[in-house]
């Protein structure tokens, strides 16, 4: 067996390390992409890079240029890109046996028991994993069958600001106008109550907690409420394209109260914060509240394998024999590699490594934001970070993120947006990320903050 190394021998050891981009190689593949590939393509307009080959968290490109990638394939390479105690048991799997359904394998029952071992609360030992296809949206439609078929129930709770996925269920919960509007009629009868936000409501964190309680309660109790047969509530107990939204405490804990007290499940989307991201295993540990059912995906297919998942109460295991299915549910590559990530964050105990980084992390945007009144907030937990940027009157500067995006690439470190407004500025690094690279990675981030907003201050 392949050691499991240490996360500072995972990397190319010159990052970063660019010249004029994009070169001529990843412009020519760009060209090509543009003259070939879907119009649906969007990540190349922000970041024109064609990527040759990775390491733990560094990144080259065709011609060469090596980056820090602090998006990690926007929360997929939580143990880094190619990280060779996963890939090896990722060419052993595919040597003998890449697709089986749902017949029994090694792999599959290991990847079962490894996430019951890291499964939150009263979830431990007490539930049932059905696979999914190979995105999140996959996930997320398992668990509005899930929720639909326990309770009877056709309508569902979300959030404003919640993203959950682009296929139809998904895309109905997600609260993104825009993104749907071209494809409605969705799924009826689902209802967005307000996410607490206490930067963008002008909210104390309390009463925004407060409001939003409100807003489910008197939707799901009210009987002017407006749903009349809710079959569950799905939140993300960090939003992630919503802008790494963290809600005040008491939020979650008071939609588990809702959720009890109206024998609803409680439903966390788990797919982007979630396998070690905030530095606990999944984001609703901070707040000690435990879900009845739990999408992932992402991080959980161990180095970028195609894997979903949805975790539930054992008592909610009441569908029939192919009541859910999905050609791709069977993909034990993928699953060997969730097993082997697992153990690495295990081994090397990532999830302290990610809540101390993090931490530093957001301690240095927070000395800059002392000092630049372009710089918000800063938020987040353990590798998931935030910085919202807002203009001269306070309100949100998405142009602001893209030029400080365009400036880190060009110095070699690749970093993503989110946010309502696309003014949220959103770190999602490896959790294999040192401490070295992440100091380099936020010099580049300073800088490129003091450039870019010294640049919109107006002169004398």
């Amino acid at each position: 067996m392949v050691d499991s190394p240490p996360i500072g021998d995972l990397h190319f050891d010159d990052a970063p390390n660019v010249g004029s981009v994009p070169g001529p190689e990843s412009q020519e593949l760009l060209d090509k992409q543009r003259e070939i590939d879907s119009s649906a393509v969007a990540y190349p307009e922000d970041i024109p890079v064609a990527f040759d080959e990775g390491k733990g968290a560094t990144v080259r490109d065709a011609d060469g240029n090596t980056f820090i990638d602090m998006f990690g394939g926007i929360g997929v390479l939580n143990v880094g890109h190619a990280n060779p105690y996963v890939l090896e048991a990722v060419h052993e799997q595919a040597d003998k046996l890449v697709h089986t359904v749902d017949f029994p394998t090694e792999a599959r029952l290991e990847l079962i028991e490894k996430l019951d071992e890291i499964a939150p609360g009263n979830l431990q030992g007490n539930n049932r994993v059905v696979f999914g296809g190979p995105t999140g949206s996959d996930a997320i439609e398992a668990a509005i069958k899930l929720a639909k078929y326990n309770t009877g129930g056709d309508g569902l709770i979300a959030f404003r600001g919640a993203y959950h996925g682009a296929t139809s269920g998904a895309l109905s919960l997600t609260s993104n106008t825009g993104a749907k509007e071209h494809y409605t009629p969705l799924l009826s009868d689902v209802v967005h109550a307000p996410y607490p936000n206490p930067f963008e409501q002008g909210k104390a964190p309390d009463e925004a907690v407060e409001h939003a309680l409100e807003e489910v309660t008197a939707i799901v109790e009210d009987p002017y409420g407006g749903l009349a047969n809710p079959a569950g509530i799905f939140v993300e107990p960090i939003q992630g394209e919503g802008g790494v939204v963290v809600p005040p405490e008491g939020f979650l804990a008071g939609l588990r109260e809702i959720a009890d007290e109206n024998d609803l499940p409680l439903i966390f989307d788990e797919i982007q914060a979630g396998m070690g991201r905030t530095g606990e295993w999944w984001a609703g540990e901070h707040e000690g509240v435990t879900p009845d059912i739990m999408t992932t995906a992402k991080a959980l297919g161990g180095i970028g394998f195609p894997l979903s998942a949805t975790i539930y109460r054992e008592d909610l295991d009441t569908w029939g024999s192919g009541d859910h299915a999905g050609t791709y549910r069977g993909h034990v590559v993928a699953m060997r590699a969730g097993s082997r990530a697992i153990e690495y964050i295990q081994q090397h105990d990532l999830l302290a490594h990610a809540r101390d980084l993090g931490a530093n992390i957001r301690a240095r945007l927070r000395e800059i934001a002392d000092g630049n009144s372009h710089l918000g907030e800063v938020r987040g937990r353990g590798l998931f970070v935030g910085a919202e940027f807002v203009d001269g009157d306070g309100n949100p500067d998405s142009d602001l993120v893209d030029a400080i995006q365009q400036y880190c690439y060009e110095h070699g470190v690749l970093v993503w947006t989110a946010g309502r407004h696309g003014n949220v500025l959103r770190l999602l690094p490896p959790l294999v990320l040192t401490d070295d690279l992440a100091d380099t990675a936020l010099d580049v981030v300073a800088d490129a903050i003091s450039h870019v907003t010294t640049a919109e201050q107006p002169t004398a």
